[in-house]
């Protein structure tokens, strides 16, 4: 072996590891010649004196490099080398010392006779050379013999470490159906021998596991496809081990091993398929739009993009009525309802539906075709709907001084359903919170409950609800929307509080004031004010009206020579008129005061006192003195208070106490004709009460009282209406109004109906068993207590009275 050459070789002077540097051409065939110089002599012939060298003269220290094998495995120290001078002559009086890297550490040299042994194991892959330093000592005296020389100690290779895959395990992919020889993904081994030294780097691959699918170039590395065809959806994943061998892949040769994870990626080869051809379902009619009907599946071997599908209504009777998306995640069909479904129009629909691939890869278009189709019947079950309003959305005009009660629309809904349930009408509070308007339960008559001021509200939004009968539960509504039109019913006035100020000097002509006018009307051509002076000041001596024809009227002076301490302040009445029909005028002050004012016009003093103050009595003064004579008033009213207060004790009068009167019988009362112990009437109508004291007739003769003094207040223009609606309307508000008024509404239940009633029965209870028209003529008979109810029915003596 090398390293038991290298032994034997260091006990002889042929045997030397070492390098020598020679002046001329040294043959490298010949034995390792020893390091120790020859000084000016001839060498001698290596080879049985046939080979002679050249002559040359030598010099006796100096080294180029040593060569030493790396992995030494031996008890004993490795022996390097040997260094040598001429100076030395075996007596031991030269003494060797080595220095620089490693010495001491890795290397030693015996001083004496100046041999190098390597101490270390050595490594040529972590260390390939060490750099020394050489120096040739006189024992005794320490004077250096030689000058100090450098040299090299090189480790040689040897094949100690197999090639490494550092970038593995390796991760590759590569569509499938790919052509053989598709490059998929290129692995690299690295092999720490020295490349420049035999074959202990050279690395050949090959593939131990993943056979027939992949190969992989011997020296490159690139791993391809080997197999055609390769299915996805058959298999996906393939496991690959590929080896790298050093030597060339020689037997002896290390090698190492890398796995690489190839996966099939996918590409569009299998069409779409539905796995179902008829699908069924069913939608119930009230389905809001955009609602989901049901899902159609058509399913697709590949993923990714190439599963992608797009879902079609390609032809039925329900593509009107039905539409269909694709589920982007779960690349389904979802059938929605496209427009409102009625059970009474149409209770099924057929649709035929077809999926197909978005994304299709022309090599594969012999696979398809990629695209299929199923039939899906839809059937529309009946629900019990709410009413429905025809038309869908109401628009009223309406003037704003329309009377209380008067119909400004008939709103109207109906029952989808073939039962045709009867519709109750109402209005939804929370749109009409100032219950401005009400609606006739069974007919759907809107109609107004109070006054509307268009200046107030301009625009009403209400909703009006529509009730089955049979099913509470079942609301429609519908948006009603009103505008009030306006009618000319405010004046014109001025804007603000109008305050001109004229100086003494002023001329006949002069302007003082413009004025201008606003109405909270909007006529339909716009406004137009007129003005002028008000009658009671149309011959007004000291000021005139110039109507500017723009809405606003100029005030001017009709004369000269005002003076201030003869009138400071005019009061100026102006008419002002809009121009609506009818026409509606107001009065508007003008103050003007009399200022005295500078040569420039600039006033100077509006106030008459202001001449007749003191020189000495400033404003502060006047301010403080005023002050004290308030402060002296209050307190003279104060002390005058106190004592009234204490000569008056406070006595409560019964007859004062009007929250409580009780009346003490010591005998039987005598029913309801006995009013005589309090005026009943003030808990009838607070109206009669206010009357004024007058004699205490008894009540109960005059039963239309009540009647009368509720009607004495109802607007002509709801007696002419003649509506009970209208009528009871009118008295709502007049309640509502009426803060004042005491509660006259009561509720009363009855268990049972007493006998011996001169009116019979008023039960309705059985009402609805008689198909005919009940009249109510015999309520004339009744007396004068029931003539109002007669008359509201119908059934009057006379023409009607006017309210």
């Amino acid at each position: 072996t090398r390293t038991s050459g290298r032994m034997c070789h260091a006990k002889s002077w042929l045997g030397l590891g070492m390098s020598l540097y020679f002046w001329g051409l040294m043959d490298l065939t010949s034995p390792v010649l020893s390091s120790t110089p020859t000084p000016h002599g001839q060498l001698e012939a290596l080879f049985s004196g046939k080979m002679q060298l050249h002559q040359r003269a030598k010099r006796s220290w100096v080294w180029n490099q040593f060569f030493v094998l790396e992995e030494y495995t031996g008890t004993d120290p490795l022996y390097v080398g040997k260094l040598h001078s001429d100076m030395d002559r075996g007596d031991g009086s030269i003494k060797y010392i080595l220095s620089g890297e490693g010495a001491g550490v890795v290397f030693t040299i015996d001083d004496t006779t100046g041999d190098i042994h390597a101490i270390q194991r050595l490594d040529r892959e972590e260390r390939a050379q060490y750099t020394l330093r050489a120096q040739a000592l006189d024992r005794r005296t320490g004077r250096p013999m030689e000058p100090e020389s450098e040299f090299i100690i090189k480790i040689q290779d040897i094949n100690d470490n197999e090639p490494k895959f550092l970038d593995g395990p390796y991760v590759a992919t590569v569509p499938e159906m790919s052509p053989v020889g598709t490059s998929v993904i290129q692995v690299t081994a690295t092999d720490a021998d020295d490349p420049t030294y035999g074959n202990s780097a050279r690395v050949v691959y090959s593939v131990l596991q993943g056979q027939p699918y992949f190969s992989v170039d011997s020296k490159t590395g690139i791993i391809r496809t080997a197999l055609m065809n390769m299915d996805r959806e058959a298999k996906q994943y393939y496991e690959v081990i590929v080896q790298a061998k050093d030597m060339g892949g020689q037997l002896g040769g290390l090698a190492g091993t890398t796995t690489v994870n190839i996966t099939l990626s996918d590409v569009n080869d299998n069409p779409p398929r539905f796995p179902q051809k008829h699908y069924q379902m069913s939608v119930l009619e009230s389905a809001p739009v955009s609602s989901t009907v049901g899902r159609v599946f058509a399913k697709d071997l590949d993923e990714g993009i190439n599963a992608e599908m797009k879902y079609t209504i390609v032809d039925g009777d329900g593509a009107d009525a039905f539409d269909i998306n694709t589920d982007p995640n779960l690349q389904v069909g979802v059938i929605t309802v496209k427009k409102p479904l009625s059970y009474e129009s149409k209770k099924s629909y057929t649709l035929k539906v077809e999926g197909a691939n978005p994304h299709i890869e022309m090599r594969f278009l012999s696979l398809g075709p990629f695209q299929d189709t199923t039939t899906v019947h839809i059937t529309v079950e009946d629900v019990d709907e709410p009413p429905v309003f025809e038309p869908g959305f109401y628009f009223v005009e309406v003037p704003e001084d329309v009377t209380i009660g008067t119909t400004i629309q008939i709103i109207s809904a109906k029952d989808p359903d073939v039962t045709n349930n009867s519709i109750r009408y109402s209005i939804d509070r929370s749109s009409d919170p100032g219950r401005f308007f009400y609606v006739d339960i069974t007919t759907g008559a809107l109609m107004t409950a109070r006054p509307l001021d268009r200046e107030e509200f301009s625009w009403h939004n209400i909703t009006v609800l529509a009730m089955e009968m049979n099913n509470p539960s079942q609301v429609g509504s519908v948006a009603v929307t009103i505008r009030v039109l306006d009618v000319n019913d405010n004046a014109p006035e001025f804007p603000r509080f109008y305050e001109a100020f004229l100086c003494e000097n002023a001329k006949a002509g002069q302007l003082i004031q413009t004025v201008s006018a606003v109405d909270h009307d909007d006529p339909y051509h716009g406004q137009h004010f007129y003005y002028s002076l008000a009658p009671e000041a149309a011959n007004n001596p000291n000021f005139t009206v110039r109507d500017n024809q723009d809405n606003t009227a100029r005030i001017l002076t009709r004369r000269s020579g005002f003076r201030q301490q003869e009138q400071s302040v005019f009061y100026l009445p102006i008419l002002i008129a809009d121009s609506g029909q009818p026409v509606l005028s107001s009065t508007g002050t003008l103050t003007i005061q009399v200022c005295s004012c500078d040569d420039g016009g600039h006033v100077m003093s509006c106030s008459p006192e202001a001449f007749m103050l003191p020189v000495s009595l400033s404003r502060g003064a006047l301010i403080a003195i005023l002050a004290c004579i308030f402060v002296l008033l209050v307190l003279l009213l104060l002390i005058v208070s106190l004592r009234r207060h204490r000569k008056q004790p406070y006595v409560l009068d019964d007859d004062d106490n009007i929250h409580e009167n009780i009346v003490r019988y010591d005998d039987e009362g005598g029913g309801e004709e006995d009013t005589e112990a309090f005026d009943i009437a003030a808990m009838w109508n607070p109206r009669e009460a206010q009357a004024g004291p007058g004699p205490k007739t008894r009540q109960d003769m005059l039963p239309d009282m009540e009647i009368e003094s509720l009607s004495r207040y109802v607007p002509q223009a709801c007696a002419m209406h003649g509506t009970v609606h209208g009528y009871v309307l009118a008295k709502l508000y007049e309640a509502d109004m009426d803060l004042w008024a005491p509660p006259f509404d009561s509720l009363q239940t009855y268990m049972f109906e007493g006998d011996g009633s001169v009116a019979g029965s008023l039960s309705s209870l059985q009402s609805a068993a008689s198909d005919s028209e009940q009249s109510f003529d015999f309520l004339t008979d009744w007396g004068p207590r029931f003539r109002k109810l007669a008359e509201l029915y119908g059934a009057s003596e006379g023409p009607a009275p006017l309210w």
